[in-house]
Order: C-alpha cells, then sequence, then structure tokens
C-alpha cells in the first residue's frame, strides 16, 4: 500500500469548473475572481476579500498596506514555516521572534505583551494545523501596550494600536469562539496551495475584519492597486476600448490570482463544509488507534473551538530528532508518507544569518525534536485511515 502525504482532491465538478473559465475567453482575473472573492468573503463573514497569488503574497500584502518598513518590529512566532517571517524582513522591518509556550504550538499572551515595544507595528500569529489562535487574549494583550504604540501613518492611527495579522494558511473554516476564522483578525491570510484542504495548485486570499476602522470599499480599491504592479484599472477595466488609459500609483508587485484557479476554488468552497467533516472523522480514529500509545496529539476540538481539521500532529513522547526521523523513515518503507510541522525558525540558515540562535527558543525547538505529522486528507479511504493508524501505533510499541 502507497500512501501519499497530501494529494489534491480534484473532482470532476472541480475540472468541469476550470474548463468553463478556459472556453470563456477570460482566464486571468476577472468575474469568476470576483465570485470567488465575494463567496469568501460571505464566508468568513469578512468585511471583504482580496485575491492573491499565495498566502506569502497576502501576509505581505498586509504588512504593506498598513505602512510597515525600516525602522518598524514585527513580532513572530519561531514555530511557523519560513512564510511568517520572511515577509517581515521582505518590507525592510525588524523580526522580532518570541518563543511558543512549553508543551504548545503556540504563543502564551504575555509573550506576545512582553514582545512590544514602540517600534511593534504588527504580531503575526499562526493558526497551526487549522487551530484558530485565541485572539481574544492577544488583542488583549495589545491594549496592555497600547500606550507604547506609535502610528506612522493614517490607517496606523486609525487603528490605534498594534496591528493583529492572523497566518491562516492553515485555518480556513476553523472556529474559536462562536466567530470563525477571517473575521476576528485586523488581517487574515488564507493559502490555497496544493496541499491545502482548498486548493486552487498555487494561491491565497487577504481578508480583514469589519472592525477595521476603515473605508471598506476605499480600503479593497488599495489592495487590489497593490495586488496589480499599482496599476489605477483591473484588466478588465481596461478591456472597454474607450477605458485602456491607465496610471501606476505606486511601484507595486504582481500579486492577483488568475480566474483559472480561481474557478478551482470556487467550486471546493461548495463542499468545504464536506471538507472539513471528513477530515474530522479521519483525526477522531487516528486519536482512538494511539490512544494507547505513548503520543499526544494536537487537539482539534474544545469547549471554545472546533479546526480546520488540516494537519494531524503527533508528539513521540520521549523522541529525539534521530528516533522520529527512523520513525518517518520507518513509515515510508511501510509505503506511509509523513512530514513534520515546522524546523523551527532559528534552525533554518537564512534565520541564523540574521543572528537568531535555537538556544533562545527551547520550547520551540522540544517540540520539533519529536512531532511528526501523518497523512490527513480527504482522498484517504476508510482502510487507509486504518492502516496509517495501525502502522504507527505497531512501530511506537514495538
Amino acid at each position: 500500500m502507497h500512501i501519499p502525504f497530501s494529494p489534491p482532491d480534484i473532482r470532476q465538478e472541480d475540472i468541469d469548473a476550470v474548463v468553463d473559465v478556459l472556453k470563456s475567453g477570460w482566464i486571468t482575473s476577472g468575474p469568476v475572481g470576483t465570485q470567488f472573492a465575494q463567496a469568501l468573503t460571505e464566508y468568513c463573514d469578512a468585511a471583504g476579500t482580496v485575491l492573491v497569488n499565495s498566502c506569502t503574497a497576502g501576509l505581505e500584502l498586509a504588512l504593506v498596506a498598513l505602512g510597515v518598513g525600516p525602522g518598524d518590529e514585527v513580532i513572530v512566532p519561531a514555530y511557523t514555516y519560513t512564510a511568517s517571517a520572511s515577509v517581515i524582513h521582505h518590507v525592510g522591518a525588524t523580526i522580532v521572534m518570541v518563543d511558543v509556550a512549553p508543551g504548545s504550538y503556540f504563543v502564551d499572551p504575555s509573550t506576545w505583551e512582553n514582545a512590544i515595544t514602540e517600534r511593534t507595528k504588527a504580531i503575526i500569529a499562526v493558526d497551526i494545523a487549522g487551530v484558530m489562535n485565541d485572539t481574544t487574549a492577544i488583542y488583549r494583550a495589545i491594549e496592555n501596550r497600547k500606550e507604547l504604540f506609535h502610528p506612522t501613518n493614517s490607517l496606523q492611527e486609525k487603528i490605534g494600536r498594534v496591528a493583529l495579522i492572523i497566518d491562516a494558511a492553515h485555518s480556513l473554516g476553523a472556529v474559536r469562539n462562536g466567530a470563525i476564522s477571517g473575521s476576528v483578525a485586523d488581517l487574515t491570510a488564507f493559502s490555497f496551495h496544493a496541499v491545502k484542504n482548498l486548493t486552487t495548485g498555487e494561491g491565497g486570499a487577504l481578508c480583514w475584519s469589519k472592525n477595521l476602522p476603515v473605508d471598506h470599499d476605499d480600503f479593497e480599491r488599495t489592495l487590489r492597486i497593490l495586488c496589480l504592479h499599482g496599476q489605477d484599472k483591473s484588466a478588465l477595466e481596461k478591456m472597454n476600448a474607450a477605458a485602456w488609459e491607465y496610471d501606476i500609483l505606486t511601484p507595486a508587485f504582481k500579486w492577483n490570482l488568475a480566474d483559472i484557479m480561481a474557478a478551482l476554488g470556487l467550486s471546493q468552497l461548495k463542499r468545504y463544509p464536506e471538507i472539513i467533516s471528513r477530515r474530522h472523522e479521519i483525526i477522531d480514529r487516528y486519536d482512538d488507534i494511539l490512544s494507547d500509545t505513548p503520543t499526544t496529539s494536537l487537539m482539534h476540538v474544545g469547549e471554545d473551538f472546533r479546526s480546520s481539521g488540516h494537519l494531524y500532529l503527533l508528539t513521540l513522547t520521549g523522541y529525539s530528532v534521530a528516533q522520529r526521523n527512523a520513525f518517518i523513515d520507518d513509515m515510508y518503507e511501510a509505503g506511509v508518507s509523513c512530514n513534520v510541522h515546522y524546523k523551527p525558525l532559528p534552525e533554518l540558515t537564512a534565520y541564523q544569518n540574521l543572528g537568531f540562535s535555537s538556544a533562545d527558543y527551547p520550547q520551540a525547538l522540544a517540540q520539533y525534536t519529536s512531532e511528526v505529522t501523518l497523512p490527513l486528507h480527504t482522498c484517504l479511504s476508510d482502510e487507509q485511515v486504518e492502516y496509517v493508524a495501525s502502522t504507527a501505533r505497531n512501530l511506537i510499541l514495538k
């Protein structure tokens, strides 16, 4: 039996939707993308959504829109993928990295609070595995240090505090305290990469909260301009022969998402509740089969939260890195591909070159040392789910 880690679940209705766009004559950013953005806005209970070509682009777009740049600081966890932090470097701001809480993949609110200085302009919190952060606690930490905040542009002045950005690459559809991912942070970036619950191949989106103190139509227009070279008209708007002329308002990047990809996302969003439900069925079965092993899995359901069921993170109690890696090799030999989420940022060359050391982030290193991620996707059959969990169990107990 061969079980891949996370293949995309592409169905006939998805293929048909993409073919329809290919036949339409309009394959770049256009009407289908508009429909997808509107559907995401409604699904996430957000004020608005702009489609981008990756979650990374969405995070950087958030920082650019907020006016974050040289001289500013942005706080980010050490336990995350590089995209959460690299965007801070891209805009010329200083990366302030914080450790996670002991035995956790998340940062303690007091740690966020203590890291805020007079230069802090934003926090980028990360929804690991599809479990939402406790944003209420993060906002409280921000408010406790509000007197240190010094705005440097009009948007920062309107917000009046450190902005909260969520790297929600994993958490589309997750809920905490009755609020869905995309509705609670000032700005939320999603990923639609091939391994995500909902995929457009590559792609992403940036949503913003209804509570963000902006004119939402103007803000959306600003984001769209920043996504398309700083151009004051979309390609669709320029199609009218009388309206071909355009201006470039700022030398911006090109981060827009094509309609070919948006069609795939829109099709999958229609069945997204079914996708999340199936992922939770698999999580429950894994938990049942592994319940008598010396392991701990990340909780996906609690009194006040339910995750999107994106990743199954398993801690192999007492394992060293070498033992964890040997377990992954043994699973692969048995036909099961596993992964690790994540190698902490200070373990990576790029961040070591920026002066970061794992010695300063012992909790992140401890979480990484014995973590393994089992396959979790909607292409898994019940038989394959049983095989993955039973194989893991046998290896752990041997």
